[in-house]
Parts: structure tokens; sequence; C-alpha cells
């Protein structure tokens, strides 16, 4: 049964990586294969039990005599729990993101973007747009962060092959931006969860190569812009009755809601709990806030006329539903033995941790990156804190999920919206930031 969990996931892993020609969703792939796996897992699971848990199951049973439905109840409360909650502390994480921006957005919080980006001067626009999207990246997932700066764009620049030029960029500075801290990309965040970084060492291990690779490729991408780009500025975004607040009250919700993010690595040091406790914590605060400065429309009932992007939520939905799934998934496989086998095999033959870095994002270029990086995670048994392994992981798997946009869930997004094709691409964005990313790679080598 080991070989037949690892099957469904290596074969998990192939759909995933082909969406583009199955068109078959990796949300759905995801979440088929965790839950697939779990049954079988439990199906057979007393010969796991027995390899992994004996002297725990023996505990558990105390003096009673095993059963078949012992084990299972063992299982569901025992092993099954622990990836659940591992899970869980992401994609709760996620949703009080997704949260917080969308109270955000719905007052007008992040209106002062559109007047960054009041200039028909192609190359300041292209800057602008990069820097605020690399910023806010680092302090939200990089998938809301990419919808919604497309979202901007697309309102601004009509011309489509322009767009896909600056919506690029937009994908390179999410990726970068978000895996340049712990609460930007999934991938960060499990490294933190799980204890194996630190936020503030993390991020001063990456901040350099990040900053290389992203500065590169977007400066490359400048150059093949004409000298004014067209715009079409409206007056002011239409948002119907959903918002009245004046600059003030909206700087002191983006303040609140930015802010309080800033601060849930100190929250989770002191505190020692989960990040998404951080996370909801600063969302209450702010929904708090949202209310008191919104009650007179509150008391009308007008509130029920704010709109969301549909592809804004749809987005963030099938990314929480994708890393459950995932995670659930490699954490039967690890359940099995599988995985420590593997390692077992590898360490006799590497012993370097930049060749499973590179390795993760070769990997990362056609999977997604996240997926991969998980997997390299959980390969290693290691519970070093602040290892050079976890940030080489993380780093490359940003690096390849650039490469080809199939890469990342933030390039799948601008593959939907512009219709994008994976070739046009790989020439024209891809090669240059595997060129960057491979420059902020020998950065990072003589960092660490």
């Amino acid at each position: 049964m080991t070989l037949v969990i690892t099957a469904i996931l290596i074969f998990a892993f192939v759909l995933i990586a082909t969406e583009r020609l199955t068109n078959i969703n990796k949300s759905a792939v995801a979440i088929f294969a965790g839950t697939v796996c779990w049954m079988i897992y439990i199906a057979y699971g007393t010969d796991f039990v027995m390899a992994r848990h004996a002297s725990e199951y023996s505990s558990f049973l105390d003096g009673a005599v095993t059963s078949s439905s012992a084990v299972k109840e063992y299982i569901a409360r025992n092993v099954f729990l622990k990836y659940v909650g591992k899970a869980s502390e992401i994609v709760l994480f996620l949703l009080a993101t997704m949260s917080i921006v969308e109270i955000l957005d719905n007052n007008g919080c992040f209106d002062f973007i559109r007047q960054l980006l009041r200039t028909r001067k192609s190359r300041k626009m292209l800057w602008t747009i990069a820097i605020v999207t690399f910023v806010i990246s680092a302090n939200l997932d990089n998938l809301t962060t990419t919808v919604m700066m497309l979202t901007i764009m697309h309102g601004i620049i009509p011309n489509r092959r322009q767009r896909m030029i600056y919506g690029s960029a937009i994908v390179i500075a999410a990726n970068y931006g978000g895996a340049l801290t712990v609460i930007g990309d999934s991938t960060g965040l499990l490294l933190w969860n799980s204890g194996l970084v630190s936020a503030t060492n993390f991020s001063m291990s990456l901040l350099l190569p990040c900053l290389i690779a992203w500065a590169l490729p977007t400066w490359w991408l400048e150059r093949s812009l004409p000298e004014r780009v067209e715009t079409d500025f409206a007056t002011m975004p239409y948002r119907g009755d959903d918002t009245r607040l004046n600059i003030w009250q909206r700087l002191l919700m983006l303040f609140v809601g930015i802010g309080g993010l800033w601060f849930i690595p100190s929250f989770h040091s002191i505190t020692k709990l989960s990040p998404f406790i951080g996370a909801l914590c600063v969302l209450s605060v702010l929904w708090i806030v949202n209310e008191v400065v919104n009650r007179k429309l509150l008391a009308v009932d007008a509130n029920i006329q704010r709109r969301v992007p549909r592809v804004f939520q749809y987005g963030i939905i099938q990314m929480m539903l994708f890393v459950m799934g995932i995670m659930l998934a490699v954490g039967a496989v690890n359940e099995t033995g599988a995985v420590d086998w593997l390692w077992a095999q590898l360490e006799t033959q590497i012993h370097n941790s930049w060749i499973y870095g590179i390795a993760a994002g070769c990997i990362s270029s056609v999977l997604d990156s996240f997926a991969a990086s998980l997997s390299f995670i959980t390969l290693n048994p290691s519970t070093e804190m602040n290892a050079d392994y976890w940030k080489i992981i993380a780093y490359c798997s940003a690096m390849g999920g650039n490469v080809l946009c199939i890469g990342s869930i933030s390039g799948l997004a601008l593959l939907k919206v512009e219709r994008l094709h994976v070739g046009w691409y790989f020439m024209h964005v891809g090669q240059k930031c595997l060129v960057g990313g491979l420059l902020g790679l020998l950065a990072m080598y003589f960092i660490l």
C-alpha cells in the first residue's frame, strides 16, 4: 500500500504540472489526492501504525485488546489530526489575510496606488507598479497581491501587449516580495509555523538575493517598453455607495491592517501561539474599526452593495484548498515511511543543500512552487532552526516559479487574466527571470 499511496501523490503531481493541458483544476486534484491517500492509509492502518507508532499505540490501548476499530480511532486522533492542524494553520492565516485585504479594498484604502500610477512614462509606471507590488506582497500573500495589482493595472492600461509586460512584472515582484518574508508566501509561512526559521533571520538571508532576482528582470522588461504608455484613467474608481470614508479614515484602516500584519512576527515570538491567531486578532480589530467608521452605512444597510472581484474570491479559495489538499497528501505519504526511506537513500549520495535547492527550483518551474518546496521540506527530517537548507529551498522554489508562469499560482492568475501563452512568457520573461534568479542564488551562496 505504500507504493499505491506514493503513486497517487506522484500522479497528482503530474496532473498539477499539466493543468494547462488537461484543464483539470489543480486544487481539485490536490483535494482528491489528500482524501484518497488517507482513506487508503486508514484502511491498511495496522501495518503502518505498528511500524511507526507501536509504543504510542500501546499506550493508547492502555491494556485494551487491539482491533481494526481501535487502530482507526488511534489514526484519526493521533496521526491524522497532526497534519490537519499543520495545514489548517496556513489556511486560516490565508483566510485572515484575504479578509483583511477585502475590507481594505472595499473601503478604498488602496486607491492611492491608482494615484501613484498617474503617469504616461512607461518606465516610471513599470517601476512604480513593481515596487508597490514587491512591498505589499512582503506583507500579504503573493496571490492576493497579484490579483489586486492586476485588477488595478487592467483598468489603467488598455493595450493588451503592454499589459502582458506590466502583468509579468507584477508576478515577478509578487513572488519575490512574498518569498522575502515568512508571511508573504505559503512556503515561508510553512517553515515559520513549523519552527524551522525565525522571521528576522529568514528575511535578512533572502533580502539581497530576492532584490537581485526581482530587479534585474524588471530592468530587462523596462527596455522592451516604448517611451510612452497608453493609459485610461477614470476620475475615481466606481464603488457605488459602498464607501464614503475620508482620506484619514482610510489611512487609519490601512495602518491597522498592514501595521497589524507587521506585528504578527513579534506576537508569535512573545506568545509562541500559531501566527494565524495573530492574523485573526488583526482581522478582528480591523473589522471593529470598519464598523465604527462605516456606522452610517451599516445603519442604512448599504453595506450589502459592496463587491469583491470574482477572480479574487475564487483564486484565494482555490489556493487554500490546494494547500490543504497537498499537505494532507504529502502527510499520508510521510506516514507510510516512504519519505524517510527516500531521504536515507539520497543522503548516501548527496550531502549538498545547494543541489537539493537547484532540484527544487527545476521542479518548481513545472510543478506548483508550494508543492515542490513542501516535498523537499518534508523530505529532510532535520528540525535545526534557521538552517541554510530551508532558506535555499524557499528561494529556489520562488525562482523556479518565475521561470515558467505555470510554476506559481500568481503566474497562473496572470495566464487566466491576460490569456497569455506559456511559450510567450518563457521567451520574453522566463529567460530573464532565470538569469536574475541564478545571480540571486550566487549572492545567496556568498551570504550563507
